[in-house]
């Protein structure tokens, strides 16, 4: 059996989460957001949150960045 890694203390992390955002829902968001996580069963309402926002920034950043090249579709 291979050994396992010890954890690292959170403190000694990289990518230490520090800067806090919050937003508010209304009733029909908050609604749609409760049904899609027990629907999908997250257990993990904010990493679930931060991953989503996450991957739609980070996608819309590399649609948008300059190119060498045109692309001949546009």
């Amino acid at each position: 059996m291979s050994k396992k890694k010890p954890k690292q203390s959170f403190k000694n992390r990289k990518s230490l989460r520090k800067h806090r955002h919050s937003f508010i829902l209304n009733d029909l968001e908050d609604k749609a957001l409760s049904r899609y996580l027990k629907k999908y069963k997250i257990e993990n309402k904010s990493k679930f949150i931060r991953e989503v926002i996450m991957f739609e920034v980070i996608s819309r950043l590399e649609e948008n960045s300059p190119t060498l090249f045109e692309n001949e579709n546009q």
